[in-house]
């Protein structure tokens, strides 16, 4: 698979050329209507076998073969070249396709409302082919110690179709926020902890759920050892019943980094405790704060090296976006916050204000800038191809068991495609 950059002057048929594919086999990998003009700093990923590269100043077979992990002789036999051989900038080298490895992959999905929408569910069947897990978002837990769930549709069907694993996601949420009381309640109360498991084997048995999945965030600092009893007592009783048990984490970076949506997280007892955990690895950039890239590859990297620490490394599953934001320019804290889109409504906005889209190569992360018909500035930070490969890059070289995505309902064709050329999907 070829990511392509696309430049000034560049089409659709001129790159389809390059490649020697057709136009329509690009337009349908990347789901872009033919007719649009592509954005310059676009990333397209070309459907082919292997990917090119052309040599610029200072490379050498070794340098390159070591930036796509492959043997030097092997890339020199493949291109029909000896070691020896100097090379010219501007020559092309194939490059063959890397081994695969396996991975496992989770999404979450967030129904809202009373039933999954029609666009939802077809999300779900456009990825389920993709997965390891589905994971409905959420069972809200009650303060009797009950659950509301949320609309499942068809989506146990459509995980039971692809043999994914349909996984139990549960919730402190309250009033749509997470919350530290109703967390203190859950976890030091034992008679209240004994009925919500009842009720959560319960349910799982009646929606045939095969992961119960524990996502409690912000809770007191103090509850750090209550959470880890919970998740002990709770452990006994899931695997007893032959259920997984996994846990979502806050993106830590050392043991001692405190505060609410931190500290009660204790990577190394999940860790021990856990079949496997998610950590999520996004979010430095987020709707209310400052604009910066959602997961640049630097804090994904040292808060994966930390867990690594503490964790099995075969137990550590990726957290990633399948989302960017759009700022208003000045940005000021507590002021508006910054609108979510997907991927492809990302491009759409570059097109439509006619805007070159940059890449920080540092954050690993795409990025534009446009004024709106209002004369106000916006800052734009997303994903593309580019950065989804440096994550599955890092996923590799880490050796971790697999990456969640956080949600599916947004446009990102590149990310499917990529994905399936890296890893193969585990299926249980």
């Amino acid at each position: 698979m070829q990511i392509h950059v696309v430049q000034q002057g560049q089409t659709l048929y001129s790159i389809a050329r390059t490649y020697h594919v057709t136009y329509q086999e690009i337009a349908e990998a990347n789901q872009i209507n033919p007719a649009n003009t592509l954005v310059i700093g676009q990333a397209l990923v070309v459907p082919i076998i292997g990917q090119y590269y052309w040599v610029a100043p200072g490379d050498t077979l070794t340098s390159i073969a070591a930036k796509y992990g492959i043997r030097a002789d092997t890339l020199a036999q493949v291109n029909g070249l000896n070691m020896n051989d100097v090379l010219r900038t501007g020559q092309q080298l194939y490059i063959p396709p890397r081994p695969k490895r396996p991975a496992e992959v989770n999404a979450y999905i967030e129904p809202h409302g009373t039933e999954v929408s029609a666009a939802l569910s077809r999300s779900a069947q456009e990825a389920a082919p993709h997965l390891t897990y589905l994971a409905p978002f959420s069972y809200r837990i009650n303060r009797d110690a009950t659950l509301t769930a949320p609309p499942l549709g068809d989506l146990p069907d459509i995980a039971r179709q692809d043999r994914v694993v349909l996984m139990m996601v549960v919730t402190n949420l309250e009033h749509g926020q997470f919350s530290a009381d109703l967390g203190a309640l859950i976890l030091n109360d034992e008679q209240f902890q004994n009925k919500l498991l009842d009720n959560i084997i319960e349910t799982a048995r009646g929606e045939r759920f095969r992961d119960i999945h524990f996502d409690l965030e912000h809770l007191r600092p103090e509850d750090r050892d209550a959470y880890n009893s919970f998740l002990r007592k709770a452990a006994a009783r899931i695997h007893q019943e032959g259920y997984l048990l996994s846990t979502a984490l806050a993106p830590k970076t050392s043991a001692s980094q405190h505060g609410a949506w931190y500290t009660a997280h204790d990577y190394r007892t999940h860790g021990e405790i856990a079949d496997f955990v998610i950590i999520m690895t996004y979010e430095w950039g987020y709707s209310g704060g400052p604009p910066m890239p959602v997961s640049p590859i630097g804090p994904v990297r040292e808060v994966l090296e930390y867990a690594l620490t503490e964790i099995p490394v075969d137990k550590i599953m990726m957290g990633q976006n399948m989302y960017g934001y759009d700022w208003t320019l000045p940005y000021v804290p507590g002021g508006a916050y910054a609108k979510a889109l997907s991927p492809q409504e990302a491009i759409a906005t570059a097109r439509q204000h006619n805007a070159r889209i940059e890449y920080d190569y540092a954050a690993q992360a795409p990025m534009f800038r446009y004024w709106d018909k209002e004369a106000k500035e916006h800052i734009v930070w997303f994903e593309d191809a580019r950065s989804i490969q440096a994550k599955f890059d890092l996923l590799r070289e880490l050796q971790l068991r697999g990456i969640s995505y956080w949600k599916l309902g947004l446009s990102f064709p590149q990310n499917w495609l990529l994905l399936e050329e890296n890893f193969d999907i585990v299926k249980r």
